[in-house]
């Protein structure tokens, strides 16, 4: 059998079990399960691409969208706040969150239920949990994401949740792997 090399395997994407808790039996109806994705590249490219605000708006939002990174702030109770151009139209609010918690190259923790400054937001809606591991192939990336309610959940979900996600991870990882398979593809 052809062993597959690593510049020809296909990038990871799968769907985690949500965990359930014993103390929260409707979790699993309000939770996201991790959408996991292996990129091949060091955990410092992928940390780089969600904490650089130039890096982070080549990535953040489904193309053809555009991203502005409005604020940055990458501290406990510091304001990420950006903004949306569909169809070439003027940037539009779209997401305006507090940091919960950045650990170096580890993990970075933010909802929209607060807002900059630990101040309450109008209409909470998530938390995302972003967490990158170490992997003999790059980094292990994970995103898990939960809400107040089923009804939010769902309202997520018919918004476009897994699509949107899974489009942004294939960005994320566009802007961060080798390029070496492009060159290697056009020479």
């Amino acid at each position: 059998m052809r062993q597959t090399s690593q510049s020809e395997m296909p990038r990871h994407f799968v769907l985690n079990r949500t965990r359930r808790s014993r103390n929260d039996p409707d979790r699993e109806s309000r939770d996201r399960p991790d959408p996991v994705a292996r990129h091949q590249a060091p955990r410092s490219a992928i940390w780089n691409a969600w904490t650089d605000p130039a890096s982070f708006a080549r990535w953040w939002i489904p193309a053809p969208a555009k991203c502005k990174v409005e604020k940055m702030e990458l501290r406990p109770g510091g304001a990420l706040v950006t903004r949306i151009s569909e169809d070439g139209g003027p940037f539009q609010p779209h997401l305006d969150a507090c940091f919960l918690a950045i650990d170096e190259q580890e993990r970075i923790v933010f909802t929209n239920t607060l807002t900059g400054g630990w101040r309450p937001a109008d209409q909470p809606f998530m938390t995302a949990i972003i967490t990158l591991r170490e992997h003999p192939q790059g980094t292990d990336y994970a995103a898990h994401v939960m809400h107040r309610s089923k009804s939010e959940r769902d309202m997520h979900e018919e918004m476009g949740f897994h699509d949107g996600w899974g489009t942004v991870a294939r960005q994320l990882a566009e802007l961060v792997e080798p390029s070496e398979r492009l060159v290697l593809k056009s020479a």
